[in-house]
């Protein structure tokens, strides 16, 4: 299946590193970052998990689960979160998914329904493009996706920026622009008229142009 923003996140029911779950009940009524890995014990990936597992309480402040995918199974994760905490300097405190027989990784369509139904004797490369990472609402739609190859780790404070955005315009009616960050000014959304915009905004705004509203982030 083609996965979109705003299309319902497929559910699952899988084995993880901390028991089975199912994602939906597993989110519950918060938000959740959903991170698939093409294989265990690769050096970006684990540079990547081990940073994930810093911020963990950083992400739990902002009501938001981490969960993360390998195409390996339970077992290789455990000891896998070994040498992620040996060499990354933070112990993995949230659950990966195992997926030996890669049914997530098609659902999520990481890779096509052609791919077998084992990861054995894949590798990494096989897995390439299980590289990605959703961003899912309570929900359960996905509000955004990002994509990367194996060669470039992935960088969290953005995915964490990219949340800080979706929550915030996902309460108020403004939009974020280039380069946002939490406190930042924010953009008066299109859809809202002037006088709508008065009773939101009582304080006024900057309009360079007609319809670029600038305002102070809404708190």
């Amino acid at each position: 299946m083609t996965l979109r923003i705003n299309a319902e996140a497929p559910n699952f029911t899988a084995e993880t590193t901390e028991g089975t779950i199912d994602f939906h009940d597993w989110i519950g009524d918060g938000w959740a970052i959903l991170f698939s890995h093409p294989k265990d014990f690769t050096p970006v990936c684990t540079t990547e998990l081990g940073y994930m597992a810093g911020l963990a309480s950083e992400f739990a402040k902002r009501n938001t689960k981490i969960l993360g995918l390998s195409v390996d199974p339970v077992g290789s994760h455990r000891e896998w979160f070994k040498d992620i905490e040996e060499t990354q300097g933070h112990a993995v405190t949230y659950p990966l998914v195992g997926d030996p027989e890669l049914n997530v990784a098609k659902l999520y369509d990481m890779l096509p329904e052609g791919a077998g139904d084992t990861s054995e004797g894949r590798t990494a490369a096989d897995n390439a493009t299980v590289r990605s990472v959703f961003v899912i609402g309570p929900d359960k739609k996905i509000k955004a996706m990002l994509t990367y190859p194996m060669s470039t780790g992935r960088n969290f404070d953005e995915v964490m920026r990219l949340l800080d955005s979706i929550q915030l315009t996902a309460q108020h009616s403004v939009a974020t622009p280039v380069n946002w960050k939490d406190g930042d000014d924010c953009i008066i959304l299109p859809a809202v008229s002037n006088e709508a915009a008065k009773e939101m905004f009582p304080d006024g705004w900057d309009a360079p142009r007609p319809y670029l509203r600038i305002v102070p982030q809404p708190r």
